[in-house]
């Protein structure tokens, strides 16, 4: 959760978003503000533990806001922050180059088979 120190930007924007479901996480809240159990269906096969930890971690690095409403039973919500949204933006070309080599597998399994 943040070294001291990068020896270039992609190696600061990678240590944010390291791991095998904060991409996946900021995946699920780009559509809007998500309660815990709504964020956990999104993701199958992330635990309980892990999301609060990568959430957490998330709040830490200012991508993820955590709002607490006042309420019985109690009620929260995350969201992306400012910052949030700027790196999900940022992972669009990836994600479209993701789209592309998803594309060109299954044509080669296609043609294989």
């Amino acid at each position: 959760m943040g070294k001291q120190s990068y020896q270039c930007g992609v190696d600061a924007a990678v240590d944010v978003i390291d791991g095998k479901w904060k991409v996946l996480i900021l995946w699920a809240l780009d559509e809007g503000p998500r309660r815990f159990g709504e964020t956990r269906r999104l993701l199958p096969g992330i635990s309980e533990k892990v999301l609060a930890q990568q959430l957490r971690e998330l709040e830490t690095d200012g991508i993820v806001n955590r709002e607490v409403y006042d309420v019985v039973p109690p009620k929260v919500e995350y969201s992306l922050t400012a910052l949030g949204r700027d790196l999900y933006a940022a992972l669009a070309p990836l994600n479209a180059w993701g789209h592309r080599r998803i594309a060109l597998l299954e044509e080669q399994a296609e043609t294989a088979a």
